[in-house]
Parts: structure tokens; C-alpha cells; sequence
């Protein structure tokens, strides 16, 4: 499942991400623009998603990141990898990870790189 948590209006990059992975054989629910973190963790928890991803361009990635841990935790699916894209400075991948988030993808990381991290959490 691909989200695009908080304001940020720019989902153009999120769709190509869902378009490619569509092409390689994944099932992607995209859930579209502005959704809460509780709205995130309910619609991975109604779908029973293999892993959960954010598109976020805002620069508020960890704060919303954190939320939506927050929720997942709440709906009892903590244990489903989160992945994190989007404008991710390089200093807060650490910051991330700490956080339990299992991989960040920044804008520009290649095609193959995304199929490749997708593939090896869902194996």
C-alpha cells in the first residue's frame, strides 16, 4: 500500500511508484492525497497489506512518519514493514530507521533499487 500522508498536494512521483511496481508484478493499493496516519493504519489493517509505504514531500517526514507508527502500533500491525520516500535528507535516514521505519527510498533512488527493496521485504 502506498500512502501520501499530511498536505503535501504532490503525488506524481507516488503514482509512477505504483505504476512500476504494478509492472512488476506487485498489487499496489494507492489510498490517494491528504490522508491522516489513523486513516493509513486502517486502510493497511481492512486491506492486510504486506508492507506500508509513505510518499511524503513536505519535509515532514518524521513527524508524520511517527504518527503513523503510532497508529499502526494502535491497530495492532507494528509488525508490517514501513517503508519511507520522498524529499528524505540524508541526515534523517538514521533518525528513520531508529524510529522502526525498514527502508527510505529518497527521491532520484532508481527503479530497480525500489523493486529490489519491495521484493526482498516480501520474501
Amino acid at each position: 500500500m502506498l500512502a501520501k500522508p499530511g498536505l503535501d498536494g504532490h503525488d506524481q512521483g507516488a503514482k509512477v511508484v505504483a505504476h512500476l511496481l504494478r509492472e512488476s508484478g506487485f498489487e499496489v493499493i494507492y489510498t490517494g492525497l491528504h490522508q491522516t496516519p489513523r486513516a493509513i493504519a486502517s486502510a493497511a489493517l481492512q486491506e492486510d497489506v504486506d508492507i506500508v509505504g509513505l510518499s511524503v514531500l513536505t519535509g515532514a517526514h518524521v513527524a508524520l512518519t511517527g504518527k503513523v507508527i503510532k497508529e499502526m502500533k494502535s491497530a495492532g500491525i507494528s509488525e508490517k514493514p514501513l517503508v519511507v520516500g520522498g524529499n528524505i535528507p540524508e541526515r534523517d535516514i538514521p533518525v528513520l530507521k531508529e524510529m522502526g521505519v525498514r527502508a527510505v527510498l529518497p527521491t532520484g533512488s532508481r527503479f530497480e533499487t525500489i523493486v529490489q527493496t519491495m521484493r526482498e521485504m516480501v520474501a
